[in-house]
């Protein structure tokens, strides 16, 4: 009987030991990855920052070249793309709204073919 509990102790005192290593391990990733996270947040904002920073430099470049626009006049509205040759707000011309246009636009003429070709049961054959 002592020598199961002799080994109950140590198996307990090695486990114990153990999920200590392991506790140890996990604080020293967390630190690791909760780094790594800020870092990559660091670069994030390194990179918005230098788009703006592009877009701000073309937008100068812009107006030195074209000296006679304003590029502060109302027209020149940020929110706003040119998709097939006109000028409308970005959230009309999402890549998901023109696949739906197109989609549409593709089973109407669809549809319009059908109506314009008969059925080829329709079609009277009486050459006699």
């Amino acid at each position: 009987m002592a020598t199961w509990k002799v080994c109950y102790f140590d198996s307990k005192g090695k486990l114990n030991k153990k999920i200590e290593e392991l506790e140890e391990d996990y604080d020293e990733l967390k630190d690791k990855y909760d780094g790594a996270i800020g870092e990559l947040d660091d670069l994030k904002n390194c990179i918005i920052q230098e788009h703006i920073n592009d877009f701000e430099k073309g937008l100068r470049q812009a107006a030195f070249f074209h000296q006679e626009l304003d590029i502060a006049d109302s027209k020149f509205d940020m929110n706003k793309d040119v998709v097939d040759g006109k000028l409308v707000k970005e959230d009309e011309s999402s890549p998901d709204k023109e696949a739906e246009k197109e989609g549409a636009e593709q089973e109407k003429e669809a549809s319009d073919a059908e109506e314009v070709a008969p059925d080829a049961t329709e079609w009277d054959f009486d050459f006699y």
